[in-house]
């Protein structure tokens, strides 16, 4: 059905891992800033940021490297979409800074008015961060104007349309369903407990969304379901993220919490097939002009650079895998404050 050079696909892929990457790590990072102000004391709020307070930085290196793959891979992609996501973009560049400068800021002062103002900032910012994912990915998948340039042509009021906002509150979902689980993993006692209860709850949340955006995407994007009609073994896919999202309360019951992150991890990774295989071979559909999309051939680099690129992520890939082992290597366990601690 498609006749893709296999360095092209190969980056394609690539993409889609650093991506995918990015989603599981700092997704539970955004989820835990999403949940924050749940938590009802100043000693709970810290926990929480300590949580991910020596690892949310190493994850966003997932984010640029991502970033960078895509430019040098599918320049025409980088231009389009983040030019005329250029508002967008901005917005969630404030968003994770903002985060970053209140995790660093929240116990730099005892008063309470500064550490609730930081305490805000951080969970709108991940709230916003989470949001504004969520709607770029809907956008993509659902259609964007492009003209024959492959510019962008519509508006920035044009991209808050239902079915990218419907991804956006599914991606908040996810992640803090994501990001609770992990909380349960790194925390002890009462805010333990109450972490697994949100898990449980976050989890039902979460699995009504992804039914909406599945149902919404059968009824308004059917471009997305082409290649598992034209290739139904793919739905294995389907049903290994089913699986995974299913396993995820039986092991939070069974009090198997790494099991339960796990079975999360492995569900962002089936997800983010599952848009991988729909958007297969555009890379940001054109709509109404299905002619003027960016596909993996169109939108690709030369041969020659794809090829040197490739040398480059076989060295650097491995690199970033073995720094981000070696942190949570480090860090594993549950957090206990210190004179240390944020």
């Amino acid at each position: 059905m498609f006749n893709v050079p296999i360095l092209n696909l190969v980056w394609f892929i690539l993409v889609g891992v650093l991506f995918t990457g990015y989603a599981i790590l700092d997704g539970f990072d955004l989820g835990v800033g999403t949940l924050h102000l749940f938590t009802k004391t100043d000693a709970e709020r810290r926990v929480m940021l300590n949580s991910i307070g020596p690892v949310w930085d190493g994850n966003e290196v997932w984010l640029v490297t991502g970033g960078g793959a895509l430019f040098a891979a599918f320049p025409e992609v980088y231009a389009s979409v983040f030019s005329g996501f250029y508002l967008a973009f901005i917005l969630l560049l404030f968003a994770l800074i903002f985060r970053a400068v209140a995790i660093e800021f929240r116990s730099k002062m005892e008063m309470g008015w500064w550490r609730q103002m930081w305490d805000v900032g951080f969970s709108i910012g991940s709230v916003l961060s989470a949001l504004l994912i969520g709607v770029a990915l809907g956008n993509i998948a659902l259609g964007v104007p492009l003209d024959a340039n492959h510019e962008y042509a519509g508006t920035f009021l044009g991209l808050l349309r239902p079915y990218p906002l419907l991804l956006g509150v599914t991606t908040v979902a996810l992640f803090a369903m994501h990001g609770a689980i992990y909380g349960v993993l790194k925390t002890e006692g009462k805010l333990h407990e109450k972490l697994r209860s949100w898990a449980k709850r976050s989890v039902a949340i979460f699995v009504v969304c992804y039914i909406l955006v599945t149902l919404a995407t059968l009824l308004w994007v059917p471009h997305m379901t082409e290649t598992l009609g034209a290739y139904p073994w793919l739905y294995v896919v389907a049903v290994f993220n089913a699986l995974a999202i299913a396993n995820i309360p039986r092991e939070i019951n069974l009090g198997r919490d790494f099991r339960a992150f796990l079975s999360s991890c492995l569900a962002m990774v089936a997800l983010m097939t599952l848009f991988g295989i729909g958007m297969f071979p555009n890379m940001v559909f054109s709509m109404p002009s299905p002619e003027n999309s960016l596909t993996v051939i169109n939108a690709a680099s030369s041969q020659k650079t794809l090829w040197i690129m490739l040398i480059i992520a076989i060295i650097g890939v491995p690199l970033v895998l073995t720094y981000t082992a070696v942190i949570y290597r480090i860090f594993r366990g549950k957090v206990r404050l210190g004179p240390m601690s944020y």
